[in-house]
């Protein structure tokens, strides 16, 4: 029986990559993997090819490419990556370009990776957190939830997935521990007590796959995921015993961190005032239960720091 295909966007990306490992990892399921990617020569994209996907290259920016490398797909997954140009203008063209891609080549499902527009909660003249950019809060959240309402418009068939904070960003994004003057080694996550709701990015793509798997059940719906709502003092009691040496949580205040100077200090300082100012909802919407449900593999913070903690580079 011929195999429904799932183009995954960003495949060689964290979410993307997951989604194409697992797919490729069930080799008596339903799907066949086409992976999109901007360079298909890249030592990830040689890789993917040699593990079994199809490789095509596409601009996410390009509708027309996009139309083409979603043709004859029974589903795509469709994700951008804001940390690459930092323009909520370019986020959002790409966002258009595959909804209306999808809707050209007639994808019957497709499973749009988003957060939430924070504008609902905190509107831009709410003082108690800067406006950035004259329109956002925070701008990698507001642009891709502001996408939700356009997937559906298209009338393509989509599921809207809420995701969570990468623990892989301790590796590849410089929030792991760091030494203090006293050498202690630091943890910082400006949450205070309140949880953040953490996933480790493969299993995102895991997730992903659980959504296609079950049909349409999630069709018209948003669901959000996570692998445990973890507080900063619990995440740094986790790096203690993974890295044999003690790590302290350190709560940054949101101005201190808005004003550390690295590109995006801003957005991502908005970004932990929304996740403490509103934990409740944030959290509400992304149940560790629902998670296990579509992906049995689900990783809890110490799985992932059993198989990453060596990797985490302590500066």
């Amino acid at each position: 029986m011929t195999k429904k295909i799932i183009a995954v966007a960003g495949a060689t990306g964290a979410q993307g990559g997951g989604l194409v490992r697992s797919i490729l990892a069930d080799p008596t399921g339903e799907f066949a993997v086409r992976a999109i990617t901007r360079d298909p020569d890249s030592p990830k994209a040689r890789a993917l090819a040699a593990a079994g996907a199809e490789v095509v290259a596409a601009d996410i920016a390009d509708q027309a490419a996009v139309a083409r490398a979603f043709a004859g797909a029974h589903g795509a997954y469709c994700v951008t990556f804001f940390w690459n140009h930092f323009s909520p203008d370019q986020e959002r063209a790409e966002a258009h370009a595959m909804a209306d891609a999808a809707r050209q080549a007639g994808v019957r499902h497709v499973v749009w990776s988003t957060l939430e527009d924070t504008r609902r909660w905190v509107k831009l003249d709410d003082t108690r957190m800067p406006t950035l950019m004259g329109r956002y809060k925070v701008p990698h959240f507001d642009v891709k939830g502001e996408a939700d309402d356009y997937f559906r418009g298209t009338g393509v068939p989509t599921t809207c997935l809420l995701t969570s904070f990468y623990w892989d960003n301790l590796i590849h994004f410089g929030m792991g521990p760091k030494a203090g003057p006293d050498g202690k080694l630091y943890f910082a996550l400006p949450m205070g007590a309140r949880p953040l709701p953490g996933i480790a990015a493969d299993d995102i793509g895991r997730c992903a796959h659980g959504i296609f798997k079950r049909g349409n059940e999630f069709v018209g719906r948003t669901v959000g995921i996570a692998g445990e709502h973890l507080t900063g003092a619990q995440m740094a009691a986790g790096l203690t015993r993974a890295l044999g040496r003690e790590v302290l949580h350190q709560d940054v205040p949101f101005d201190v961190y808005r004003g550390l100077g690295f590109p995006g200090a801003e957005d991502l300082g908005n970004m932990f005032q929304f996740n403490h100012d509103f934990s409740a909802d944030f959290c509400r919407a992304r149940s560790v239960e629902f998670t296990r449900s579509i992906n049995p593999q689900l990783q809890s913070f110490a799985d992932w720091l059993a198989a990453h903690a060596r990797e985490i580079p302590i500066t």
